[in-house]
């Protein structure tokens, strides 16, 4: 976070548009990808220079250009001057602490995505922004990561001609993408829902310091999970609502999908979130009980001594007329008066229901 607002801090006092990368640093040369489609062919390379993508403006089939990786000022340049987008726009993409929108240039859409990952290894959450332009017969989507996306099912589809997209526009390819990224976040839910249950049963069981930075942590998470949902709600509504005419009237109803999936979402997390906070409270409860018994037994322990430590006490003291101290018997009956004494006493605790 210091260094985001570090790198944010550069721009004060610079004009709107300027160009600068606000994100994690990248090493390597960005590397950019195009399919191109119809219902009868495809094609998909990989481009050397962003001036080879130049052609596939004014080709009438289906065009997606991908660019993994936004930190190289000069290819966005070279995309807005060509293609004709406004400066902010670009300003945007490379500006990666965007909240989830859409803005309607006309022309063009802009739309801002937050694509999620769960790293297995480490438990945690990762983000990566993702934003497309949507135009006539072309979509161009900005990838903040060099490797790895979400979007590996929608190209399968596109190479083996399977569902619709191979015979749609540009508005179903950018739905399909809201989509895959709707659905990876079930996965990431699912996740936090396994683990969310195995800190449930250690509160139970053995609850400790560790289990409480886990809780804490789990917090933090559903907070992030929420401001990356929340708002992508508003731009699905948007899309629905709006009258741009990239959108075209049929795409609605898989909008109101892509909208209910989300809704569900954001359901889902609010009742998470509202779990982890319900933990802190099993967390002190099972904190508390668990010292309960400890002081339990410590009493139970305490009481039983308290008549012996008497007796004790009793023949400690110095006195010379004792008549037991010279009885032969008495130091063994002694011990078995101390024996009964605490025996009595632990099935009087028992029958009590106090042990």
């Amino acid at each position: 976070m210091d260094e985001m607002i570090k790198k944010r801090s550069k721009k004060a006092g610079l004009p709107p548009g300027t160009l600068i990368h606000i994100g994690e640093q990248r090493a390597g040369a960005s590397k950019i990808t195009v399919i191109s489609y119809d219902d009868t062919q495809f094609h998909e390379e990989e481009l050397k220079t962003v001036e080879e993508c130049f052609p596939y403006k004014d080709k009438p089939s289906m065009t997606w250009i991908n660019i993994d990786g936004i930190h190289q000022k000069e290819i966005l340049e070279k995309l807005s001057g060509y293609f004709g987008f406004h400066p902010l726009v670009m300003e945007d993409i490379m500006n990666t602490d965007q909240r989830p929108k859409m803005e309607d240039y006309t022309d063009y859409l802009y739309i801002v995505l937050k694509m999620l990952y769960y790293n297995d290894e480490d438990n945690k959450i990762s983000t990566e922004q993702v934003s497309l332009i949507v135009a006539p017969h072309i979509v161009i989507s900005f990838q903040e990561g060099l490797e790895g996306d979400v979007f590996g099912p929608l190209r399968e589809h596109l190479r083996n001609d399977k569902g619709r997209v191979r015979k749609m526009g540009s508005d179903y390819l950018a739905y399909s993408m809201i989509d895959a990224v709707v659905d990876s976040y079930f996965m990431i839910i699912e996740k936090l829902g396994e683990k969310i249950e195995l800190i449930e049963e250690e509160l139970i069981s053995d609850p400790g310091t560790k289990t409480l930075h886990e809780i804490h942590y789990l917090k933090r998470e559903m907070i992030f999970l929420r401001k990356a949902v929340w708002p992508l709600r508003e731009v699905v509504g948007q899309m629905m609502r709006g009258e741009s005419p990239l959108i075209h009237d049929g795409m609605k109803i898989y909008l109101r999908d892509v909208y209910d999936h989300t809704i569900q979402i954001i359901d889902t997390i609010e009742t998470l979130r509202d779990m982890v906070t319900g933990m802190l409270d099993i967390y002190l409860s099972s904190v508390s009980n668990r010292l309960n018994a400890v002081m339990k037994v410590l009493t139970i322990i305490a009481t039983i001594f308290i008549p012996l430590t008497f007796i004790v006490g009793v023949y400690g003291m110095n006195f010379k007329y004792m008549p037991e101290l010279e009885w032969r018997f008495g130091y063994p009956v002694l011990w078995l008066i101390m024996i009964v004494i605490g025996v009595s006493m632990l099935i009087f605790f028992k029958k009590r229901n106090w042990l």
